[in-house]
Parts: C-alpha cells; sequence; structure tokens
C-alpha cells in the first residue's frame, strides 16, 4: 500500500511538473519556450487486385513493380487496411536571440511487418518516418532524400502513385541548405544481384555515405528540382569484397495551368541507382562471378513518369498517370529471371467533402517483364477515404 501511495505521488508531481509550463497554442500548445504542434491524418484504404498469380506481403496493400507475378494462375484478392494513417508532431523553440530551432517525429504503419492478425485486431506497429531538427541551414535526422523531390508526385490513392519511377526514400542524412542549392550526406545501402541471378543480397558494407546535391528553380509557371547522387556500392562478407562507384541524376518538376490544373513529371537515369528509384526494384549492382575473384558491376536503370491532375469543379478533382522504368541488364551475368522493365498507368476520380476530408476511386493497371521476355500483369480498383486533422 505505501508503495502505491509513493508511485501516485510520484506520478502526480511529474504530472504538474511537465503541465506547469505548458501553455495553450493555437494548433497545439506551448511548453517553455517551445511550441509543439500536431496533426496528420486517417486513412481507409479498399482494394481488389487481379493479377498473374499471388502478389507478396507488401505488394497487396500497395503497389510494389517487382512483387507483380509472372506466370501464375489468374488470381483475384480484396484487402483493406488503415495502415496509411499518420501521425505527428512539430516543434519549434525561441532560442531569444532571434534564431529558432525546429523538429518533427512523425509516424504510420504503411511499411511495419509487426502485427496484422486480420483475424481479430488487424494492429500495425508504428515505424518512424521523420524525425529530423532543423537549425539555420542544418538538417540533421531522418527524413526524405535529398535526390528526391516531393512536388513531382501524383494526386494518386496509391501509397506512391508513380512508383516505377520515383525516388521514393527517407534516411538518416546531414543536410545544408542554401538559398535553392543543398547538399547531404545519408546513409548508404547496398543491393547486389548474385551471378546468375537469385535472391538479392543486402550488404550493409558500406565504408563511406552516399552524397547527394539538389538545386531548385522556378519560372512563371513552372517549379523544376535537379538533382544528382554519387555514392559507393559495396560488398565484403568473407568471399566477396569489392566496391564500384554509381551517380545517378534526376530532373523533375511541376507545371501550373489554367484552372488550378497542373503536370508533374520526372526524369531518372544512372549507373547504380538501385533501391532510389522504383522501391528498389532493381538492384545496385550485380556480382561478376561465383568466386572471391568476383567484382561487382553496376546496373544502368532509366525511369519516367508524367502525371496530369485536372480540377472539374470545387469538389471533383482526377490524376490521369503513367510510369515507366528500364534496366539495361547483362543478362551474361544477371542471368534471365531479372526484372527488365515495369510501367503501370492509373485514372482517379477524387470528391473532397470539404478541406478536411476526401473519398476517392482509383483503377491502375502495372505490366513487368523479365530479361526471358516472360512478363505478368496486375488489374487494381482502390477506393479511399482519408480525414486530415
Amino acid at each position: 500500500m505505501r508503495q502505491r501511495k509513493t508511485l501516485n505521488t510520484l506520478t502526480a508531481a511529474i504530472a504538474l511538473a511537465l503541465t506547469a509550463g505548458v501553455a495553450q497554442a493555437n494548433n497545439g500548445f506551448k511548453v517553455g519556450d517551445t511550441e509543439v504542434t500536431y496533426g496528420g491524418f486517417i486513412k481507409l484504404d479498399m482494394m481488389y487486385t487481379e493479377s498473374d498469380g499471388e502478389i507478396a506481403a507488401l505488394g497487396r496493400d500497395l503497389y510494389v513493380p517487382s512483387l507483380t507475378p509472372i506466370g501464375g494462375n489468374s488470381t483475384s484478392r480484396f484487402d483493406s487496411h488503415a495502415r496509411q494513417s499518420r501521425f505527428f508532431f512539430g516543434t519549434s523553440t525561441d532560442l531569444g536571440n532571434g534564431e529558432k530551432l525546429t523538429g518533427r517525429l512523425e509516424f504510420d504503419m504503411m511499411t511495419s511487418t509487426n502485427g496484422n492478425d486480420e483475424r481479430t485486431t488487424n494492429g500495425y506497429s508504428p515505424v518512424i518516418r521523420h524525425a529530423f531538427v532543423t537549425y539555420k541551414n542544418w538538417t540533421v535526422g531522418q527524413t526524405w532524400s535529398n535526390f528526391m523531390d516531393l512536388q513531382s508526385l501524383p494526386d494518386t490513392l496509391d501509397f506512391v502513385g508513380n512508383t516505377d519511377a520515383a525516388v521514393f526514400i527517407r534516411q538518416p542524412q546531414v543536410r545544408y541548405t542554401s538559398g535553392n542549392f543543398s547538399v547531404a550526406i545519408e546513409n548508404p545501402e547496398s543491393t547486389v544481384t548474385p551471378f546468375g541471378g537469385g535472391g538479392r543480397i543486402t550488404t550493409d558494407d558500406n565504408a563511406t555515405p552516399d552524397l547527394t546535391f539538389g538545386y531548385n528553380f522556378k519560372t512563371d509557371n513552372a517549379s523544376f528540382r535537379l538533382a544528382a547522387l554519387l555514392r559507393q556500392i559495396a560488398i565484403d562478407d568473407g568471399l566477396y569484397d569489392d566496391t564500384v562507384t554509381s551517380y545517378g541524376v534526376s530532373f523533375s518538376g511541376k507545371f501550373n495551368l489554367a484552372n488550378k490544373d497542373d503536370i508533374r513529371f520526372t526524369l531518372n537515369h544512372g549507373k547504380g541507382l538501385g533501391r532510389y528509384v522504383g522501391l528498389n526494384t532493381i538492384n545496385g549492382a550485380v556480382l561478376t562471378g561465383t568466386t572471391n575473384a568476383a567484382n561487382l558491376e553496376a546496373i544502368d536503370v532509366t525511369a519516367f513518369s508524367v502525371a496530369y491532375r485536372h480540377l472539374w469543379n470545387d469538389k471533383w478533382r482526377s490524376t490521369f498517370l503513367y510510369s515507366m522504368l528500364s534496366a539495361d541488364n547483362d543478362q551474361t551475368l544477371t542471368g534471365t529471371g531479372v526484372t527488365k522493365s515495369t510501367h503501370s498507368y492509373s485514372a482517379n476520380a477524387l470528391y473532397q467533402f470539404n478541406p478536411k476530408f476526401m473519398m476517392g476511386i482509383e483503377y491502375k493497371f502495372a505490366n513487368r517483364e523479365i530479361e526471358s521476355g516472360l512478363d505478368g500483369d496486375m488489374h487494381r480498383i482502390q477506393f479511399s477515404a482519408k480525414y486530415d486533422f
């Protein structure tokens, strides 16, 4: 009993200490010199999918180009989830000298591998999306790669939309921004195709960080971004020990048209782009043999997408999207079972009930071809409802 009283007293003291310096802010609350804001959204996704075989794991909840099946029996599946829902905290601390220190911590359940008991709870564990601090020109922590352009992402119900071509990656980094220019060192990782094909090798053997550059510029009715990537792909597993330098370039943008319509595009090319494009549909490099004399050879990739968004009126809008990815594989090294290309197109109709609530329906077609010439298709109809808060 004495322990319980002591615990209750301690809890009350902590709560009093935490709330003593708390004041209400317009969109959150204030603790001392720090304003804390919060927000997010709740999103329901329901999908009916037909494909040439069973789609693995995450590919049933969002479009993953590398998971479009080939050569199987025609399969139909219905799935639904609320795992894209997310929540964030933002902070802004007044340093007392006219400067501010800001931060953001954001979670969702989209890539969580824990939970998913569809018999009873349909639960997923939260995973970190963003966790970073910004001070003056510096951003430190985990957030979108400096090689990525958010403005080029289309207005779709699918989690990414232009997944085949998209640079879509979050990772720890240190970034410096000066005006329209930014440079960052970012967390490295290497993915390698074994000689002759087979399961992906994720090495985690890099000794140097990835280096990215970005430059934004605008015209009267458009905004653009140029980005570059320089990195090493590495393997050191006791048998293989090699590195290869790889690079990538990206040009993306958004054209603003009449009546608030817009066109968004991205063009990415590189030697060893690997995980940076298409959710790692293509590995960064391939091994040239099976002995310790084998080297790494970077794989060339080109990817492109274009999306047209049209506002029918103040409530209805649609996006029409095409996206593609192509790899220049050396079949003598990779074999004929690796992905040669993917492409997809989609169209949707979204209804905005009010600034906070939207419902919509979307159709997506996707195709994946491997080096042998075999290919497979996927058709998906998706319904979504989203409440922003």
